[in-house]
């Protein structure tokens, strides 16, 4: 006896960082797609866009839900993730899952359609470029500083003539927390003073 096949339903994910931020435009961006969704099948809530996927409570609870042929409707491609890969990666654990997901700030494409990968290939390499300058741009700037002069990290707690003064009170016999009290540091930098090779 053949199974009657199940029709694919229509879910839709919205996600507002703030309690003070409301759903509302996200869903009537998708309606105004086209799109038809039961409010039985809107998964809405409140978490910071910083938040990786596995972070987000309700997402969660839709994959459970979720069965193959389903179709998932995003209005931004941050409500699937963080970051291009945190988005990359849930793209395809939905793809997986036989779950169509169109993004409606890239043309309503589904993402797990040849165009909708090509596309985030794009944007994941973008993504990667963009961090890959930042990164080639801090260390330019760290080198530039240090060739100027600059000292990086932290300022020493203490001074070279206040180290050797205090390796001299403490050779002198006093205690590490009488010279700490004395320099108005920690115990642990008389320490760090008192074992630093010259």
């Amino acid at each position: 006896m053949n199974r009657k096949r199940r029709m694919p339903r229509t879910f839709a994910y919205l996600r507002v960082s703030t309690a003070g931020q409301t759903t509302d435009n996200q869903l009537g961006e998708i309606k105004a797609a086209g799109f038809k969704v039961d409010n039985k099948r809107v998964v809405s809530e409140t978490v910071s866009g910083s938040s990786a996927i596995e972070q987000r409570p309700g997402f969660m609870k839709l994959l459970d839900r979720l069965e193959h042929d389903d179709v998932l409707i995003v209005t931004r491609l941050d409500r699937l993730g963080r970051n291009a890969i945190d988005v990359t990666l849930t793209v395809a654990k939905l793809e997986a899952m036989g779950v169509k997901v169109h993004c409606l700030a890239l043309g309503g494409v589904d993402l797990t359609s040849s165009a909708g990968k090509m596309t985030m290939a794009v944007i994941t390499a973008v993504a990667e470029f963009e961090r890959d300058l930042i990164i080639e741009r801090t260390q330019a700037g760290l080198a530039r500083a240090v060739a100027g002069g600059a000292v990086l990290g932290r300022k020493p707690r203490l001074t070279p003539d206040q180290k050797a003064a205090a390796r001299a009170q403490l050779a002198a016999g006093a205690s590490i927390s009488a010279v700490a009290r004395s320099l108005n540091v920690s115990r642990l930098t008389v320490m760090r003073a008192k074992n630093e090779v010259n």
